[in-house]
This record gives structure tokens, C-alpha cells and sequence, in this order.
């Protein structure tokens, strides 16, 4: 057993969508949030500038005695976490395009993979793909302006349905079946994105997978914790704007600290 708490870690409020799965599965783990408002959008960041940010993260995770770290955010993972990797020692859990699920699921062969722009033109995601679905059509969307749309918290915002109406029809018109949301900020969307696509088209995340993996490093570490002792939020940024998003995501009441980083 191992009462230490996890480290959540995205640009963002856009985590929450993993930390929220997570909890349905690790109740008992006590967790610590981060959000790296300050410098949000992770999305048109150069992979140098993104190495730096998490490495901070990194050692702020360190310095709070976490027992693991998920990275709740695509585009830190898929430039980041070979990095990371090489330089803690602490188990890191990313989170990653469902490509193999895609390929699992599609009927017609015609997939997407809707991403920040940076995900959708990273190497990493290129390798997903030519390893999990060969033979498969996925298409690499970048939604350019959402991530820092649901930072904002209004989810009704006209602008966003504006985005996904200009994105997403031209989709299933081309006859894709199945769609993986790979900006942890989309599952928020799920919503208005399934009825935009019709239900005839998959829409699937990767906070379900990435949860799983978490209580299985933790089961192989024997690192399960007994009991919750502390639930934390800290950002970079605005602390009450993002208490404000944060418990209407979360749908109860969130407190945090700022934290410069």
C-alpha cells in the first residue's frame, strides 16, 4: 500500500475529463491536480517549449512526494514523455490518440483522430497510426481555438458549436465512422459533438484507457492506496477563474492554489 497522492498534469482545465474517469475506478487514491494555465494553449507550442513547461511540472510533482504522474494532456505526451521518462524515475502514465480502438471499431475503414493542432501533426501520432492501424484511413483534424474555448467554461459558447459544425460535417460526409477526441478538452464536448456526427459514428476518448493503466501500474507496484487523504488543485494561472470552470466541469464545488511554476 502506498497512501501517496497521484500527480494530474495538463495545460489545463481539460484534465479533468481523465481525473473524472480515474476516480471512478481509484476512489480511495488521494490526487493532486495541476494546471498550467499560465502558458495555455499547449496546442501551438514548439516541442522545446513544451519540454520546459512539463519538466517544471515534473519537478513540482517531485517536490509534493507524488507516487505516480498521468499526463491528462495529449500534446505534453506525445512530445514530452520519452523525455520525462528518461529523466524521473516516477511511473508516468500518458495520454495518448485511441488508434488502436479506432481500428478496433471502424466498420467502413474511414476513421479520425480530432486533436489540437500540434497532436495532429506530431511524429508521435504518425507512428500510432502506421503501428495500430495499418490499412485503416485516419485522418489527423486539429481544432484549432477549442482548447482554449473550454478553458473559458462556457460550453455553450456559439463559437464552439461554430468550430465543430465547420470540422465535423465534412467527416461523416466522407464517410467516417469513428472518431477518437484526443485533446483531453474534448470529452466535454462529447455531447455536441455526437449529435453534430449522428449516432451512427463512434466518438471515443482516452480517459477510460489511461485510467486503466493507471490502476495497473499501481496494482504491478503494489502502490494501491488504503484510504483518500487529500484532494488538491493548484494552477499557474487565475486561481478563481479557475475554480470557477473547474467546479462547473467537475459539477461541485473546487478549490486551488496558484503556483508559479
Amino acid at each position: 500500500m502506498d497512501n501517496r497522492p497521484i500527480g494530474f498534469f495538463d495545460s489545463g482545465v481539460g484534465g479533468l475529463s481523465v481525473l473524472i474517469e480515474a476516480q471512478k475506478i481509484l476512489p480511495n487514491e488521494s490526487i493532486i491536480f495541476l494546471a498550467d494555465q499560465k502558458y495555455v494553449p499547449y496546442g501551438g507550442k514548439t516541442k522545446e517549449e513544451l519540454v520546459d513547461r512539463v519538466g517544471k511540472a515534473m519537478d513540482f510533482f517531485v517536490k509534493m512526494d507524488v507516487k505516480a504522474v498521468v499526463f491528462a494532456c495529449n500534446t505534453a505526451t506525445v512530445y514530452t514523455i520519452n523525455e520525462m521518462r528518461e529523466r524521473f524515475s516516477l511511473p508516468i502514465i500518458g495520454t495518448v490518440p485511441v488508434v488502436k480502438v479506432l481500428a478496433r471499431i471502424t466498420k467502413s475503414g474511414k476513421t479520425a483522430v480530432f486533436s489540437t493542432p500540434a497532436t495532429a501533426k506530431s511524429p508521435y501520432l504518425s507512428e500510432l497510426i502506421n503501428k495500430f492501424a495499418p490499412g485503416i484511413e485516419v485522418k489527423k483534424i486539429g481544432g484549432s481555438n477549442l482548447e482554449e474555448l473550454v478553458e473559458k467554461g462556457n460550453l455553450e459558447n456559439s463559437e464552439i458549436e461554430r468550430v465543430l459544425n465547420e470540422i465535423l460535417p465534412p467527416l461523416v460526409e466522407g464517410g467516417v465512422d469513428a472518431i477518437a477526441l484526443s485533446c483531453t478538452h474534448y470529452p466535454f464536448l462529447k455531447d455536441k459533438i455526437q449529435k453534430i456526427v449522428g449516432e451512427k459514428v463512434s466518438v471515443v476518448d482516452s480517459g477510460g484507457a489511461v485510467s486503466r493503466r493507471l490502476l495497473e501500474v499501481l496494482t504491478n507496484n503494489k502502490a494501491l492506496a488504503s484510504e483518500k487523504k487529500l484532494e488538491k488543485y493548484y494552477t499557474t494561472g487565475d486561481k478563481e477563474r479557475f475554480e470557477v470552470v473547474a467546479s462547473e466541469l467537475m459539477e461541485r464545488k473546487i478549490e486551488a492554489e496558484q503556483v508559479d511554476l
